[in-house]
């Protein structure tokens, strides 16, 4: 499901989109209809382009988290749980190398803060490979920026199972429960946090949140009025957290 929303929220989907208009177009030169089509097309690609708008769109996603601090400790025994965001496997002619996405450098960030910021917890490391061959899973790309900053690597430990955010909660918890640990602070992004929290908890995990911002969610004026790259990346999260939400709901894991 998320693949074909990728697509249709795209530049791909624009040019199916405009597409569908021109044929329209030579089909019925007459009509308003493809016309009144290109040009609803031409409004929305301008404004899901445009920082701000998706900024005010995730609003509701974003309210009521702020940045974690000591005082935010869960009091049971915790583990941080760090999610994954897409890291992706660049081959060579010998080799392969592990690359984080944005949102994902963000995420481990975050997670190596928390880390020196407490009594050095457990970091659970998540996220299986993506689709595709040889692959590395994301809890080793992520694991291996996680030691680059300074965590010591039997911090770490390795989720490799998972594809989206409800396997991360399933196993990681098992994972936690194994080693007598109930609660956790979650590292993920912003507009992507109240559903992993939703997700994490109907798991049986006490969980105290750690947002990390995304990457696409900070422009400066007025850059932030124009359309731009980023701001097309930041309305696929959003959309993707949206749908996410529904799609996770009528499911019942939250």
């Amino acid at each position: 499901m998320s693949e074909a929303l990728a697509s249709v929220h795209s530049i791909s989907g624009v040019v199916i989109g405009l597409l569908i208009g021109v044929v329209w177009l030579w089909i019925a030169p007459a009509s308003r209809g493809p016309r009144r089509w290109l040009t609803g097309l031409l409004v929305l690609s301008l404004a899901i382009s445009v920082h701000d708008v998706n900024r005010l769109l995730s609003w509701p996603l974003r309210r009521g988290f702020h940045s974690f601090s000591r005082r935010d400790t869960p009091r049971a025994p915790h583990a941080i749980v760090l999610l994954g965001a897409g890291a992706r496997t660049t081959h060579g002619q010998a080799q392969k190398i592990g690359v984080l996405s944005l949102p994902g450098a963000a995420r481990v960030l975050e997670a190596a803060r928390v880390f020196r910021l407490l009594d050095q917890p457990f970091i659970v490391s998540s996220g299986g490979p993506p689709e595709g061959y040889d692959m590395i899973s994301e809890a080793e790309v992520m694991s291996r920026a996680l030691v680059e900053l300074g965590v010591p690597e039997q911090k770490i430990l390795l989720e490799r199972e998972s594809r989206v955010t409800r396997d991360e909660a399933v196993v990681t918890a098992r994972m936690l429960n194994e080693r007598g640990i109930a609660a956790c602070i979650l590292v993920t992004t912003d507009v992507h946090m109240p559903r992993a929290l939703a997700t994490f908890r109907r798991a049986g995990l006490q969980v105290v949140p750690a947002v990390a911002l995304s990457p696409y969610s900070s422009q400066q004026w007025p850059k932030s009025w124009l359309p731009t790259p980023e701001g097309l990346k930041f309305s696929q999260e959003v959309v993707h957290e949206y749908v996410g939400l529904a799609w996770y709901a009528l499911r019942g894991w939250l």
